[in-house]
């Protein structure tokens, strides 16, 4: 019976008609030659099986038995060998490249058929400059390009936001990082906006390109009084759009842009802005890069503004010729009350120019900040003679300079002739003993300085005993500050018995001071005493144990009407049982009197 086969293109082994049957087992012999008999068998059986291309139909007989009995005997005298590894890949390989080609086919076909997404570049180029329709509704105002860089997410947080523009006075939105998308989202929720006064956008991220959407919006919101940019990146161009925006603003009273990397350029915008605009109170303009230029022109523009009344410059390049530049744009102002030039290295000779521009000036300053500016005792004379004769001045800084206790007995003496300053600080001046000692006997004489802050000066023992022997029976003094003046435990038990007879002073700091337990015990004493003032003292860094926490706990334990309501240890040697004992007082305060103690380790 005749056997016949339906083929695929491609080829395979080749199957004998009937006729060549009788010679099967000579062409089998040769097949185990070139191809190994089992091979031959494999391949035709697997090309069957797994591409199911391969149809065979047979009629089995005498015949076929014969050619069964042939394909046994060749199975039987042929060896396996390795040659069926190479005929898979003869075929496995093609297949693979097949595969290949097609799937490299179909992605071409697939991007060529494929629409591509459009595009449009005008509305990415577009500026928010070119004008910007504003809306009620929080986010409407956003141009294309803004708003695709802005996910769902951030549209919900920010929309949050805006509904805090539009129900609070006074919003602090400083450190939420929303850069300069963020702010166009946000920009439209002040525009016509009757609710907000205050609001913070410091530490955002926000750069020159971010005060852009302030256009439109501020001209058109005249109740927002405050605005404070502090600590974003905006430069000299972005406060040259600002201030380009504020020159028609009638609401904003005080600007805050602190940190903003402002420069010389810069301050010759604000200047202008400052020649025109009449409602601004206060600028600070502290921690920037304003030289002797800027200086210049802020100065010309203190001769033309009649409305500024606080001025701060701290922590910016100033220098001497800064100081002299600004005498004179002092000299014609009527309007200023408050000065902070702190950190601007001005010395001595620039102090002498400000003062000598302040004895002229026909103002009322109230203010006079000059910390951390290298001045000496020389400065401080032009400062005390300033004192003396100021009838309006409130504040006096001169913390951080090195006027020594030269300085301070000329301070002191300016001191017994004011009746005005209320608050002094002479922190960090190398005053010792004798300066303290000058400036405690101005004290006698004294009852208006409320503030006084001493520390960071090496006063020692005798130098808190001056002091304190007359604040036991003298002055006014609410807050004294003593952090890091080297008292010791022998100053420690001067103060305390201070705090038995003195009744004015509520805060007292001596930080820093080396009391140990020793000093911890004698101020223990005075707080079993009654005192009706004292609610504050800060005893942190003192090497205090635990022997100095359970005196101290003893004693508030003892005192049914104590006062203290802060007590701060904190940075000392305590153990959980000095920390133990001191949460026990707190508590047995509480339950005697009602009136809670916070206690900080």
């Amino acid at each position: 019976m005749a056997l016949t086969s339906t083929l695929p293109l491609y080829s395979h082994p080749k199957v004998l008609p009937k006729k060549q049957m009788l010679g099967l087992q000579a062409l089998a012999s040769d097949y185990g030659r070139c191809l190994g008999h089992d091979s031959a068998w494999f391949i035709t059986r697997r090309r069957y099986s797994r591409s199911k291309r391969l149809v065979v139909t047979a009629a089995y007989g005498a015949e076929g038995g014969a050619r069964r009995r042939v394909y046994g005997e060749s199975q039987a005298q042929q060896p396996l060998s390795s040659a069926p590894v190479k005929q898979i890949a003869t075929f496995l390989a093609p297949a693979g490249v097949f595969i290949a080609a097609t799937f490299v086919l179909w992605k071409l076909v697939e991007k060529l058929l494929m629409p591509k997404p459009s595009r449009s570049s005008s509305v990415e180029n577009k500026s928010p400059s070119q004008g910007v329709k504003w809306s009620f509704a929080a986010g409407t105002n956003l141009l294309s390009s803004v708003t695709a860089k802005i996910d769902r997410q951030s549209k919900l947080t920010l929309n949050e936001f805006a509904k805090e523009l539009r129900a609070f006075s006074s919003v602090d939105m400083s450190g939420r990082n929303f850069g300069d998308e963020g702010l166009f989202f946000l920009a439209e929720s002040l525009g016509y906006n009757q609710i907000v006064e205050e609001v913070s956008f410091a530490a955002n991220g926000i750069t020159a390109r971010g005060m852009e959407a302030f256009d439109g919006v501020l001209e058109a919101n005249t109740v927002l009084k405050t605005l404070d940019l502090s600590g974003n990146p905006i430069g000299d161009e972005g406060i040259k759009c600002l201030c380009d925006i504020l020159v028609n603003n009638t609401g904003i009273q005080k600007l805050q842009l602190n940190s903003v990397d402002l420069g010389d350029e810069g301050a010759k915008a604000i200047a202008e802005l400052l020649k025109k605009n009449s409602t601004l109170r206060a600028l600070e303009l502290n921690n920037n890069m304003i030289d002797y230029s800027g200086f210049t022109s802020l100065a010309g523009a203190l001769l033309e503004n009649k409305t500024i009344r606080n001025f701060h410059l701290n922590g910016n390049y100033g220098g001497a010729l800064g100081a002299n530049a600004l005498a004179k744009g002092l000299e014609g102002n009527k309007s200023l009350r408050e000065l902070h030039v702190h950190g601007n290295s001005i010395g001595d000779e620039g102090i002498r120019s400000l003062i000598s521009s302040l004895s002229s000036h026909k103002g009322r300053i109230t203010l006079l900040d000059f910390g951390n500016n290298s001045i000496t005792a020389k400065g401080a004379f032009h400062v005390a003679e300033y004192i003396k004769r100021s009838k309006n001045l409130l504040w006096v800084n001169l913390y951080m300079n090195d006027i020594g206790d030269e300085g301070a007995e000329k301070i002191a003496d300016a001191l017994k002739e004011n009746q005005t300053v209320t608050t002094i600080d002479l922190g960090g001046n190398n005053i010792r003993a004798k300066g303290v000692g000058a400036i405690a006997e101005a004290l006698k004489d004294n009852t208006v300085i409320k503030n006084l802050e001493l520390g960071y000066n090496p006063i020692g023992a005798d130098g808190a005993k001056a002091l304190s022997e007359v604040l036991k029976f003298h002055g006014n003094v609410k807050t004294l500050k003593l952090g890091w003046c080297q008292i010791g435990p022998k100053g420690a038990e001067f103060v305390a018995d201070m705090l038995r007879y003195n009744n004015t002073i509520s805060i007292l700091d001596l930080r820093a001071n080396g009391l140990r337990d020793e000093g911890a015990a004698y101020l223990a004493r005075s707080l079993k005493v009654v005192n009706e003032t004292l609610t504050s003292l800060d005893l942190g860094f003192n090497e205090i144990r635990d022997d100095g926490a359970f005196a101290i706990a003893q004693a508030l334990k003892a005192n049914d009407y104590v006062t203290v309501t802060s007590l701060n240890l904190a940075s000392n040697f305590l153990t959980k049982f000095g920390q133990s004992a001191l949460t026990d007082a707190r508590d047995h305060v509480y339950e005697m009197s009602e009136r809670e103690v916070n206690i900080f380790f």
